[in-house]
């Protein structure tokens, strides 16, 4: 019998928004859990709007959060303990860390990047060869673990009133210590989780080029990201680079600036759910791949295009 649970990542502003989508997919098959390292009461409202109909909160003789070896290490006893087969979290850096540590304590089957997850038929879809090619797989054993794309499935709200409960492991401190997160250079969001997101090219001519794409994007809440050729130019940091060799995003709206189309960019965005292309050759690649194409340098466009917005 399929008892689903969804790991609850947060950040200062409570839940991601890409979790709700992965609570929705557990919700498919009935009951969810959620589980989580922060403490009930902060989750609560967020889990009863898309369907929890359970919320265990995690805790130990540490600071899990700290600690991943003994974060993992718990999330698998509380599992164990609780009799779940199949564990949802979103494909971020903290969630694919999580789900590869739990997978060696628990002997469970892995699978990341997924575009869709069936966790009754405990098949996913998964994007490979560039995007050229889609595939569904298969997980054998008694548990499953499941890394689900941001932005590839829509959470549809559920209100429920899940039942709260604490779970203390016997897991002590061990393993690799975070001492402190510092921040890179380059975008402050996550371009793997960002709705939104404003790309450049080559075509911005230098590092400062970038700032009007940074106006737009702060104007959308969006997230910044940049080409191959703008990275290699140096005018943009490697963790913006979206593409084969980059990030593979799905955001519901990708801005191109400046870019040409390649298809090495575009296997990194083509899941995008709507794609804008601003290029002054009106014969970019790009132009055959968006649903919305203005022929135009992006110093003028852009700016007049935050300004509509603002």
């Amino acid at each position: 019998m399929t008892k689903s649970a969804v790991i609850l990542e947060t950040d200062a502003s409570g839940v991601k928004e890409a979790v709700f989508a992965a609570i929705t997919v557990a919700a498919a098959s009935g009951d969810v859990i959620a589980l989580t390292t922060a403490s009930a009461d902060s989750v609560q409202a967020s889990c009863a709007e898309y369907g929890v109909t359970q919320l265990i909160s995690i805790n130990a003789g540490c600071d899990l959060d700290a600690h991943p070896d003994a974060r993992a290490t718990a999330f698998a006893e509380c599992i164990k303990a609780h009799g779940i087969t199949d564990v949802i979290a979103i494909n971020s850096m903290e969630g694919k860390d999580l789900l590869a540590r739990m997978a060696v304590i628990l002997d469970a089957a892995l699978t990341t990047d997924c575009l869709s997850i069936d966790v009754a038929e405990r098949s996913v879809k998964k994007s490979y060869f560039a995007g050229k090619a889609l595939a569904t797989l298969t997980l054998p054993g008694d548990i499953a673990l499941y890394g689900l794309r941001p932005n590839a499935v829509v959470a549809v709200a559920a209100p429920s009133t899940p039942a709260s409960e604490d779970f203390t492991a016997s897991v002590t401190a061990e393993g690799i210590v975070i001492t402190d997160i510092q921040g890179g250079e380059g975008a402050s969001t996550d371009l793997s989780e960002a709705s939104v997101i404003v790309a450049g090219g080559r075509a911005v001519g230098d590092s400062s080029g970038f700032d009007i794409l940074n106006e737009l994007a702060s104007t959308l809440e969006a997230g910044v990201g940049a080409s191959r050729a703008a990275v290699d130019a140096g005018y943009a940091a490697h963790s913006m680079q979206v593409g084969q060799t980059g990030k593979t995003v799905s955001p519901n709206l990708y801005i191109a600036c400046g870019i040409s189309g390649a298809v090495q960019h575009y296997a990194g965005m083509k899941t995008s759910k709507v794609i804008v292309a601003i290029n002054n050759d009106k014969d970019a690649p790009i132009f055959s791949k968006c649903d919305y194409g203005i022929v135009g340098d992006i110093f003028d466009v852009v700016p007049q295009l935050t300004n509509a917005l603002k």
